[in-house]
């Protein structure tokens, strides 16, 4: 009624609200804003779960020299001091590098029985779900491809396996661009270093 005692129609005024662009610039910018989420916490969750996977690796790396280079006449033992040394290092390794250890320090050596003797498992369990575990495994063979009279050398070695639980933050936002999908709210990340034994 406004429009109509100033002398414009209806219809004039319709049409000025369609060709204003700062209308459809707020459209543009409210479809827009979610896939932007999307992508921007993709990049920054993805990103992390690459870097904890690189520090786990080097904590698998560096346990496995340690244990590579101990003694293994304490492998008899029902808590070798060698293998409760490895979990120790791991502990340190993430503390260091700012990754929740879950508690895997006062987690207890579990022997995995008598096809692997030289085997033991450290298990803890992290906040907001999953399981840390850590399997140290002294007397892992290798098989080479190198051959002594025909046969496959093998070598007696330390592994170092580490699965940890990684939280995504992917799950919170994708439901903004796909209504109702859903993203795994934690994925076991898992790293091995296998190293020669040098005793």
């Amino acid at each position: 009624m406004i429009f109509i005692q100033r002398g414009r129609g209806v219809a004039e005024a319709l049409r000025g609200l369609a060709t204003d662009r700062r209308a459809s610039q707020i459209v543009e910018f409210a479809v827009a804003l979610p896939l932007l989420l999307v992508v921007a916490v993709g990049i920054f969750d993805f990103g992390s779960a690459f870097n904890m996977k690189q520090k786990l690796t080097n904590a698998a790396r560096e346990a496995a020299r340690l244990g590579a280079s101990s003694a293994t006449n304490d492998l008899t033992n029902l808590a070798p001091t060698s293998v409760l040394a490895i979990r120790d290092l791991v502990v340190n390794y993430l503390r260091t590098a700012r990754i929740n250890d879950c508690g895997l320090g006062a987690a207890v050596a579990t022997a995995a029985g008598a096809a692997t003797p030289w085997k033991w498992t450290f298990t803890a369990t992290c906040p907001g779900g999953g399981r840390f575990v850590l399997a140290v495994d002294r007397g892992y063979v290798f098989t080479s491809s190198v051959t002594a009279n025909g046969n496959p050398v093998k070598i007696l070695s330390t592994n170092v396996s580490i699965a940890y639980p990684y939280n995504w933050q992917f799950n919170r936002v994708i439901g903004l661009l796909v209504s109702g999908a859903s993203y795994p709210a934690t994925t076991q990340i898992q790293v091995n270093a296998t190293l020669e034994n040098q005793s």
